[in-house]
This record gives structure tokens, C-alpha cells and sequence, in this order.
């Protein structure tokens, strides 16, 4: 490769002197665009040469000139070549589309379309020239060629397109043209260096030559072991035609534009794919991450191709960016040019962004390649008076010296060494202490290195012999023959110079309180390392960042197990699958404060679906009331004690006065399932009356009146025939919509009467009060008035399920058969009622609750225990004394007014249902029929939880966002949320 950059740079260096220009460079080997050419002519052409006639539009190219055609035979491309580019090129290129079509069948394809006289070549006359052309059959589906997010799906199915072309393509040859072709990634140094220079922005034009530099050096040393192979050349995302899938999501199925296919490195094919995705939205070098790995799915990739890969990546960024400055230079009016330049610079800053050593370690981890190990051996312990054994502190998600919300302080890491006489961080370790909430931007987490917090201002001593290096800021660093030593936090060190190993530099300097030095080593010796990585890099900076504790403790840490790697298999082995989780590839939830989340790399989540925790997770009340309560005694509720006593009188004392007994369960299956064993023992007939697509728990009884088809897709075919429905009361996209929505309850009460008179009295009504497993949306004024007189005519009880909505979720009201002016015979309640902890009560007038000793006794073990007992009468002090309601129907009516504004300016979004903190966001893919945009839910919950945002789909369509937070949740974090869901319907999902 030197010997031939050689002969490239000379033979450029001819060029341009042969051409006596002083400002652009030589024409020879630069091509310049082909001149505007009018739709007439080129209509004419296309009539002589291809006997096709129709409709002509410019579709606009950097060098070529294409035409989209609309013929009465068919739709086709009407390209006319660059004359740099030989006859044999556009032949080449034909044969290589048909070589394709054989070995991928299924792939979408430009085929040619033979001229009048049989040739796929066809002159274009223009101005007295001859250029040449083709007509290539118009490949259905649309190429990606915005800037929007493109989810890892997508980014993956690039890179398999990529891997399939350079797989089928390395038994093709094609000619070698006798010109530099600046795509080919082999020139693409020579490429930046012409043309640099002659780029106005001086400032920029030597960063990209320092960079395409610096790259070079990194793929040099590999070169001699790239395979050398026929590729494409630019699989690109505008080069490349999609079908939009359900979910909304551009999926690739095609690949167009083989103008620049040739002789090439085939690594170099997935480098032109990777720096494609550089400038949509939301990207960063990690997003290549999916195509690299579907790539070596398909084609696999060598050790070599994988060192070289990155700095490649920077090279086609570099060429682009000066080559699209270059087009502009020659053509200004080249809109096709001058639009791409902002794209070319955001692909460019991104390659570049994370040093090429760190992105090939990144690399080799994604695709599980081994990572070379780093060993440091100190000539000299730094610290003499330290003592041997320096205890460590556990800044990690799962610390248990960082709970009810420590972690979110300052100086929380300071504030846990304090008092010891010296204490140590971990290397690689994901600190919870950098956590960062309400943001959509991941944090960087992942020490680097080693902190050392002492008591005592000790002494530091030089490790080893070598160069210190004071710098502005107060960090020194110490560069030896291995990695470099950062160090910060030393008071009174030596003057810049050389350093003897044993050599004192002064010592550990004070700050907050204590006294604390920071140690980092780093095998890249151009740039100070950051401190903390951010997890998608993690295992990249980790491989440049060697652990430095052996300079302090005088051995290794002992590794630690990664943490999440099988956990999921784990799971899937022991705990049965119908137990299903949340997302195909779920974070390790491992903490909560409050209405966040944290998992195991110390990623903060905005919590927008946990309605079980209505207080908010780790509650300081709640967790030391059960602490309190577990060290003195738990038993069941046959014993004789006071706190079940008092949670049943405060439970009653929330409700009307005739619901007076209560019975305490540990769930909301549980609650609903004796719900209606009351109502059969009181009544003394079982047929129970449920609304269609309500969920109602998982016993036999609460399971049988379920009918949401979503937890049950044979729900309605598949009920006992006591169980009769109802229609789902839904104004939105129910059988009565908007005011009509009025007749639901007219309807429901005369089929309750119609079921009397046919014999079959109605033992039970059983309803959610709000609407909740729709998506929060409210039932029609005098539904429930309507319904529970029916009910009653005929002898039946009605039960209102507040397992999701009671507790003050919907702000005006406490519970919510209130919204409704009734009063049920038996209300259920759970999930808000224990914070998580399993509780449950069902309330009822006393006569009811005594029908049931006809059935024997009833008894649940776990239900009002002391420690049960205690957690509800702490949940309802909370609630109470922090106002929670309040703040429900404050930040809830905000939220709501927020998400109304969203829906003003994204069509998908049909509605917005709900009240409080229980409310939906109903999504569409056509507001008049109302078609559910179920996939598309689904895609959004991902990039939603990408962004930091947890949550999930609801309803029979699962086409609605529920949203049903901590009662906490603050005005910010909701604007958080809103900004989150505006971005992703904004740039896509």
C-alpha cells in the first residue's frame, strides 16, 4: 500500500502540473458533474435510443445526470453517464446487477433495459458530444433520504445488504478502470490531500486532513491482509429502496446506483454502509454497532478488517466531505450537491467523535472477539503509608449505601468515605453516583479509572521513570514506556521534566472535606481520556483504560462477572415463559427512586407505567416502616394485633358509610375473584355481567370475566356460559362514538333485564369505574347510574374494579365510581394500595361479607399481616401528607394539555384519553377510520425507552401508550416525557 499511495501521489502531482492550474485540481482524475440537461431532450433520446416514450423528471446526482420515467409500458431510470466513466464501466455495472439477481433472488434490483438495437449502452447526444447512457427498470420502493432516526432494525438489515452484495459479488470481476477513483477507500488519502487544500474553510479543511491522516496510519499496517474483491462501493441509505413495514420503520429491500462499483477492499463496503448512518437522528458511532454484527452474520470478517474498519469509516467521511465541497466549487447550482454538505459534515463528526482504537475495541466486543489484556507492573508503590487492604466503595445501581435518593447528591461519594481513613472506587465500574434524570441522553457511567479518598493528605510517589507533564487544569500525567499516567489531585507536584521511578510528586490534595486523587492509565497518547464512558462505548475505552489499581494497592482487583451477559437465558430456562417481560431486549431494572428507574449501567428511566407504585419506588416511610415492623413480627391475621385493625377502619372511613367490612388479599386477582364469591353466596346464583375488553386478573373466576382479547386472544370464545358481556363503553372508537356514546348504558342495563327475563338474573355487574385497560378513557355520564339500577332490579350486586383507578390516580377523585355519582356493593382494590408490596382489599356492606360463611371460611395467608397491614396504613399516610392526589390532578391536567398540543401536530396520534395520571395516547394510522397503529405503538415504546422514557402499550389494539406513573411525578419529568414522545414522532421510531 505505501508503495502504491506513492505512485498515486506523484502521478496526481503530474496531473495537476500538466493542467497549469493553481486552484482546483486537475480534471483528469476529478470528475466534474455532467451539464443540466433538459427534460425535452432527454425525453427525445429516450424515444430514439429505447423506444420508450412518457413522462421525465430530474431526480438530481452529483455527477451523472438520472431521470425518473413514467412510461405506458413501465417506470424506469434514464441515467446518463459521466464521460469519465468508460463504456466497459456501465457494462460492468449491467453484468454485476444480473450477476446479483442470480445469486440473490429475492433482492430488488436495477436491471437494463436493452436499447432499439439490443445494446444496454445507448449514446446521448449533447452539445456536440457524445455522452452515454442507460435505461434501468425503476426498482419499486423508496430510498431513506432524510436525516431521520433509524431504529437498529433498520441499521442491521443495511449491514445484511451489505454483507449479501459483498458475499455474492467475490466471484465477480470487473475491469480496472485506467483513472484514480476517488470512492475507491484504497485512494482515499490521496483524495483528501488534493483536495483540502483548495476548501475555503481553512479551519476545517485541516481537521478533516489531520483526521484522513491519522486514519490512514491505522489502516495501513493491515492493508497487505484486506481482501481485495468486485463491491458496490456505496450501499448507502440513499442507495438502498424500502418497503415501509407495519411498525412504520423503512426496512431495505433493494439496492440501486451501481456507479461506483470496482475493484475495492471488501471491509470497505461495510465502512461506506457504517458512515451512511452517521448523520441520522439520534445517531452516534454505536449505532453501526447492528449493521457490523449482520454484516460478519453474512460475510465474516477478519481480525485485520476489523482493525481497519473504523479508521475506514472516518476515510469515506473524509472523502465525502471534501468531495461534496469540491462539487459545490465546480457547481454551485448543483442543489443536489450543496444539500448533502450538512449531512457529509454530521457523518464526519461522528466518525471522529471517539477515538478509531476505542471504536475497533467497540468493535471486536460487539461481534465477541477476544480483547487484548493490559498489564501494569510499578516499579515503585505511589502511596508508601497506605495501608495494604483499602476497603472499597460500592457506587454501583445496586449499593446499598446509595439509597432514597443519596446517589443524586454532589458530594455522595466524598459523603461515604467520610470517616474512614482511606477508601477506594472500582475500575470499570458503573457508578450510580453519575446517574443523571430527566434527560433523554444516556450518561457516561463507566469509570475509567480509580479514585482514591484518604483522610490524610499522603504522599505520592512516581510508579515508574519517565516524562511528568504538569498541565492548566492541574492533571498530570506520566508517560513512560507503557501506558500513560493521569493523575489528578495533587497538591505541590515537581515542575514538568524528567520523573525517577520513587520520585515524590507531591501529595494528595483536598477536596470536599477529604482528600482525594484520581488515577487513570491510557494506552492513546495523543488526548486526554475522559474519566467516564458512556455505556454504548464502554467495553471501547475500557480496552484503552487499563486498570490502575495495582499502582495503589500493589495488586489487581479481581475481575468482576459481567453482570447481565446470560441473565436473561437464566431467566428464560427457570421461569416459564408465560411470564412475560417488557421489550425484546429489556434493560436490568435494579433500582428506583421515586418516579425513575435505574438499570445495571446506571441508566436513568423516566417511569411512566409503574401504577403500582403509587408512591413512587423506595419510599423512605414505606421501607423503614416495613423494616420496623419485620423486626418485631409477622404472622398472619388470625392472631390478635392492631395494625389490621386500624388499616381496615381507615379504608372504610375513604368510602361510603355502608361500605363497612373489609377483607384483606394479597392482589388484585385475589380482591376480584372473592368480589365475586360474595356476590354468589349473597345472591345465591352465579351469572355475572362483564364489559368487553376489560381485564380483571388471572384466578378462575377473575380470568373467566376477563375478556380483553389482548391477555387472552380466545377471551370471549373461550368464557363459561355464566358469564355474559356487555359492549366496551368506548366514545372513541366504540359501537357508539362521541355524544352517542350515551346509548352504551341504555344498551348494557336492557340486556341486563333481557338475561332475567330469559331466566338467567344477574348474580354480579362487574366494571372498571374509569375505563382503564382501554387507555384511561372515562365511561359516558350515567353509565354506571344506568347499569347498577338494572343490576339491582334484578337482585345482583355491583362490584367496581379499583384495582388500577382508585387511590387518587385520577386527581378529582379519591376513587373513581365517585366520577360517576354511584355507590357500588363491593369495591376491589390493590396494585396503589401496597406500593408494590402485595396487598389487596375488597369492601363491603356487612351483610354481604357475612353471605359468605355459607361458603365456609375464607382466609389469606398473606393478606393483612402485620407487615401488609403496616404497608397500607403507611401508603395512605403518604398519600395524604405529600398530597398526592393533588399532585395527580395537577401534573396530570398539565401532562394531559402538553400531549393534547402534541396531538394538534402529529396525525398519529388519534386522542388523548384520560384524567390525572391515568391517562392514553391513543395512536392512529388514519384519524377517520381509525385504524390502530399497533406496530407502530410498539416501535415507539422502543425508541421511547432508548430515550430514557419506560413505557408500554394498552388495549385490545395495543395501539395506546398508558400512562400511569408515581403519583409524584413532577411537571418537569412529564415535559420531559412529552419532548421525549414530540422527538420520536418528530424523527421517527
Amino acid at each position: 500500500m505505501p508503495e502504491r499511495s506513492g505512485k498515486v501521489r506523484r502521478r496526481l502531482a503530474a496531473k495537476a502540473e500538466r493542467s497549469g492550474l493553481m486552484g482546483l485540481p486537475s480534471t483528469e482524475w476529478l470528475v466534474r458533474p455532467v451539464a443540466p440537461i433538459d427534460e425535452a431532450t432527454a425525453s427525445a433520446v429516450l424515444a430514439a435510443r429505447f423506444g420508450v416514450r412518457g413522462s421525465v423528471r430530474d431526480l438530481g446526482s452529483q455527477q451523472d445526470r438520472n431521470y425518473r420515467v413514467r412510461g405506458d409500458a413501465g417506470e424506469y431510470v434514464l441515467k446518463v453517464a459521466n464521460p469519465a466513466t468508460a463504456t466497459a464501466e456501465l457494462r460492468a455495472q449491467c453484468e454485476a446487477v444480473g450477476h446479483l439477481a442470480d445469486a440473490l433472488p429475492g433482492l430488488r434490483l436495477p436491471r437494463a433495459v436493452p436499447g432499439v438495437d439490443g445494446d444496454v449502452v445507448q449514446p446521448f447526444p449533447l452539445e456536440g458530444a457524445e455522452l452515454a447512457c442507460r435505461l434501468l427498470d425503476f426498482v419499486p420502493g423508496e430510498p431513506i433520504m432524510d436525516s431521520r432516526y433509524l431504529a437498529p432494525a433498520v441499521v442491521a438489515r443495511l449491514g445484511t445488504l451489505a454483507g449479501q452484495v459483498a458475499a455474492a459479488l467475490a466471484d465477480f470481476t470487473a475491469p480496472d478502470p485506467d483513472r484514480l477513483r476517488p470512492w475507491d477507500l484504497r485512494n482515499a488519502l490521496d483524495v483528501v490531500e488534493a483536495l483540502a487544500p483548495h476548501w475555503p474553510d481553512r479551519t476545517r479543511a485541516e481537521r478533516v486532513l489531520s483526521a484522513a491522516r491519522t486514519a490512514y496510519a491505522l489502516v495501513e499496517p493491515h492493508a497487505k491482509d484486506l481482501p481485495v474483491q468486485c463491491v458496490h462501493g456505496d450501499i448507502t441509505d440513499n442507495n438502498v429502496v424500502c418497503e415501509t413495514a407495519k411498525d412504520g420503520r423503512p426496512m431495505p429491500v433493494g439496492v440501486i446506483d451501481f456507479g461506483d462499483l470496482g475493484s475495492g477492499w471488501t471491509v470497505a463496503e461495510l465502512a461506506v454502509t457504517c458512515t451512511s448512518v452517521l448523520h441520522h437522528h439520534g445517531a452516534a458511532p454505536a449505532s453501526v454497532l447492528p449493521a457490523v454484527r449482520a454484516f460478519d452474520a453474512v460475510r465474516p470478517l477478519s481480525d485485520a478488517e476489523s482493525a481497519a474498519l473504523w479508521p475506514l469509516v472516518v476515510l469515506r467521511a473524509a472523502v465525502m466531505v471534501v468531495s461534496g465541497q469540491y462539487d459545490v466549487l465546480q457547481d454551485p447550482d448543483n442543489g443536489y450537491a450543496s444539500d448533502a454538505l450538512d449531512r457529509e459534515w454530521t457523518m464526519f463528526e461522528a466518525a471522529v467523535s471517539v477515538p478509531a482504537q476505542v471504536m475497533t475495541a467497540q468493535l471486536r466486543e460487539a461481534l465477541g472477539r477476544p480483547q487484548p489484556q493490559i498489564t501494569v507492573a510499578p516499579a515503585h508503590r505511589m502511596l508508601p503509608d497506605l495501608p495494604d487492604d483499602v476497603p472499597v466503595l460500592d457506587l454501583s445501581p445496586q449499593s446499598d449505601d446509595l439509597h432514597t435518593g443519596r446517589w443524586l447528591a454532589a458530594g455522595a461519594e466524598a459523603d461515604l468515605a467520610r470517616g474512614r481513613p482511606a477508601a477506594r472506587t472500582r475500575h470499570g465500574e458503573f457508578r450510580l453516583t453519575r446517574t443523571t434524570i430527566d434527560t433523554t441522553d444516556a450518561p457516561a457511567t463507566c469509570a475509567l479509572g480509580v479514585d482514591l479518598h484518604l483522610a490524610d493528605p499522603l504522599e505520592v510517589r512516581a510508579p515508574w521513570a519517565g516524562t511528568l507533564t504538569r498541565h492548566a487544569d492541574g492533571t498530570l500525567d506520566l508517560r513512560g514506556e507503557g501506558p500513560v499516567l493521569w493523575l489528578h489531585g495533587i497538591a505541590g507536584p515537581p515542575a514538568s521534566g524528567p520523573i525517577a521511578a520513587g520520585q515524590r510528586l507531591g501529595t494528595v490534595a483536598e477536596r470536599d472535606g477529604g482528600h482525594t486523587l484520581g488515577l487513570q492509565l491510557s494506552t492513546l497518547t495523543d488526548r486526554k481520556p475522559p474519566g467516564f464512558a458512556t455505556p454504548d462505548l464502554a467495553a471501547g475505552w475500557l480496552a484503552v483504560s487499563p486498570d490502575p489499581t495495582a499502582l495503589i494497592t500493589g495488586r489487581d482487583d479481581p475481575a468482576q462477572p459481567p453482570a447481565d451477559k446470560d441473565l436473561l437465558d437464566r431467566r428464560d430456562r427457570a421461569f416459564a415463559g408465560v411470564q412475560e417481560h417488557y421489550y425484546d431486549e429489556p434493560p436490568r431494572i435494579e433500582r428506583g427512586w421515586r418516579h425513575h428507574l435505574v438499570d445495571t449501567q446506571a441508566r436513568g428511566y423516566l417511569d411512566m407505567l409503574n401504577n403500582v407504585t403509587v408512591l413512587g419506588h423506595g419510599h423512605p416511610a414505606l421501607s423503614d416502616a416495613v423494616h420496623r415492623q419485620w423486626r418485631r413480627l409477622n404472622t398472619n391475621s388470625r392472631f390478635h394485633y392492631g395494625s389490621v385493625v386500624e388499616l381496615s377502619e381507615r379504608l372504610t372511613a375513604l368510602l361510603p358509610a355502608e361500605l363497612d367490612t373489609v377483607f384483606l388479599v394479597n392482589s388484585g386477582s385475589e380482591a376480584v375473584d372473592l368480589a365475586l364469591r360474595l356476590a354468589w353466596a349473597a345472591t345465591g346464583r352465579q351469572d355475572t355481567v362483564a364489559v368487553e375488553e376489560a381485564y380483571h386478573g388471572w384466578t378462575y373466576a377473575g380470568d373467566a370475566v376477563s375478556t380483553s382479547v389482548a391477555d387472552n386472544p380466545n377471551a370471549l370464545s373461550s368464557r363459561p356460559g355464566w358469564v355474559h358481556t356487555v359492549a366496551a363503553p368506548n366514545s372513541y372508537r366504540g359501537r357508539h362514538r362521541g355524544a352517542e356514546a350515551a346509548r352504551y348504558g341504555p344498551e348494557a342495563a336492557a340486556r341486563i333485564t333481557e338475561l332475567a327475563a330469559q331466566g338467567r338474573p344477574t348474580a354480579a355487574f362487574l366494571c372498571e369505574p374509569f375505563y382503564g385497560n382501554a387507555g384511561g378513557i372515562p365511561l359516558p355520564d350515567g353509565y354506571l347510574r344506568e347499569v347498577y339500577e338494572a343490576t339491582r332490579a334484578v337482585g345482583g350486586l355491583c362490584i367496581a374494579d379499583e384495582v388500577q383507578v382508585g387511590y387518587g390516580r385520577l386527581g378529582t377523585h379519591f376513587w373513581g365510581f365517585e366520577q360517576q355519582g354511584v355507590i357500588p356493593d363491593v369495591v376491589t382494590v390493590a396494585k396503589a394500595m401496597g406500593n408494590g408490596h402485595p396487598l389487596g382489599a375488597v369492601i363491603t356492606r356487612r351483610e354481604i361479607a357475612d353471605a359468605y360463611r355459607s361458603q365456609g371460611y375464607f382466609f389469606s395467608s398473606a393478606g393483612g399481616s402485620p407487615v401488609s397491614s403496616v404497608v397500607g396504613l403507611t401508603v395512605l399516610d403518604v398519600l395524604r401528607d405529600e398530597r398526592l392526589q393533588d399532585n395527580a390532578l395537577a401534573v396530570g391536567d398539565h401532562l394531559r394539555g402538553r400531549l393534547e398540543e402534541l396531538a394538534a401536530r402529529h396525525p398519529l396520534i388519534g386522542a388523548v384519553h384520560g384524567s390525572g395520571l391515568y391517562l392514553g395516547v391513543e395512536f392512529v394510522r388514519d384519524r377517520e377510520s381509525k385504524e390502530p397503529a399497533t406496530e407502530e405503538t410498539a416501535a415507539i415504546c422502543d425508541r421511547l425507552r432508548e430515550l430514557g422514557v419506560i413505557v408500554q402499550p394498552t388495549s385490545d389494539r395495543q395501539c395506546v401508550l398508558k400512562i400511569k406513573p408515581p403519583l409524584c411525578l413532577t411537571r418537569r419529568s412529564a415535559d420531559v416525557f412529552v419532548a421525549a414522545l414530540d422527538d420520536v414522532l418528530t424523527h421517527g421510531w
